[in-house]
């Protein structure tokens, strides 16, 4: 008992011990803090004030009566969701799209900058990064424009198509074609921008660490396997968990924009989905619904794989 008793009481100390380390740190570099002042309140404003609007979801919302005089309809809205004849496609062509993208382009830019980190001309590589780097700034609008245009039955592609197999192929309007299209040209626009962390974390590698290796005999496979990627392990780790915890936040931009009438099937995404009802059809509680569904299943995910990494990478996750 006594044995018991001195133990809390040392626990307690040890605690007592650390906050007040804690809050000497704090007041010795409260400078330091200020700084975080600023970012604080706008992610407060923007990101946790306008979480009151997803009450609406449980509403059936009247822009008349406002949010709090709306009439509560509990789940009403997401047994509605649930419930309607196209809530399996809608889903399944969000998962597809996001999985599928995020199994081909997450290892891209890893290689990218991989292939960067061997580029020894400092002038060279600085062009290469411009061109790489260049198509994450063209604007949706226009990426979409480019693939109506390059991939329309007379476009660039489709004169190359019709020189081997002699007809050309609806890449824009056939649903077997949507998903390839669109996660290839995110790929294009994105993988370059997408290797800038990656690049700037080889570039902390010690050089001494591949000129060892090189006097040992090691090959360049084994540099990389070795050296380079083990460096880029945690970032990798951290990245691939932010991406997976967002496989659901798909934009609607460059889906809607891709959209016709006859790939419908697959191009109807979550997003999409919320933007026709909610903006279109003006019925705001039922697309608030969907969307809070949306960001559950996300934060289900973002938990899930954290946990998943933090055991195969030794503890080493997002949180």
């Amino acid at each position: 008992m006594a044995n018991s008793i001195a133990q809390k009481r040392g626990v307690k100390a040890s605690e007592t011990k650390k906050r007040n380390h804690w809050l000497s740190y704090m007041v010795r570099n409260y400078i330091l803090y200020l700084f975080l002042v600023p970012s604080i309140i706008l992610t407060v404003i923007f990101k946790y004030v306008p979480m009151y609007g997803s009450i609406i979801a449980f509403k059936n919302f009247s822009p008349r009566k406002g949010i709090m005089g709306s009439e509560w309809v509990g789940f009403e809205h997401f047994q509605r969701f649930l419930s309607s004849p196209n809530f399996y496609d809608i889903l399944m062509n969000t998962l597809k799209l996001s999985a599928y993208g995020l199994i081909l382009g997450f290892p891209v830019p890893i290689i990218l900058a991989l292939m960067l980190n061997l580029i020894r001309g400092a002038k060279l590589k600085k062009n290469i990064q411009l061109i790489v780097y260049a198509p994450n700034f063209i604007s949706v609008v226009v990426v979409a424009g480019m693939l109506f245009v390059f991939l329309s039955p007379t476009g660039i592609v489709n004169a190359l198509v019709t020189t081997f197999t002699g007809k050309p192929i609806s890449f824009m309007t056939d649903p077997a074609y949507f998903r390839t299209v669109y996660i290839l040209s995110g790929i294009w626009q994105t993988a370059g921008w997408s290797s800038i962390i990656y690049v700037a974390t080889l570039a902390n590698v010690d050089p001494q660490l591949h000129d060892a290796a090189t006097i040992d005999g090691a090959s360049l496979m084994k540099r990389i396997f070795h050296i380079d990627l083990p460096a880029l392990k945690p970032v990798m780790a951290v990245l691939f968990i932010l991406a997976a915890g967002g496989i659901m936040s798909i934009g609607y931009e460059k889906a809607y924009l891709m959209q016709t009438a006859l790939n419908t099937p697959t191009s109807e995404i979550i997003a999409t989905y919320v933007y026709k009802v909610g903006l279109q059809s003006g019925d705001y509680a039922y697309s608030t619904a969907i969307g809070l569904f949306n960001s559950v299943i996300n934060v289900v995910l973002l938990i899930f794989v954290n946990t998943v990494v933090k055991k195969l990478n030794e503890g080493e996750g997002l949180y």
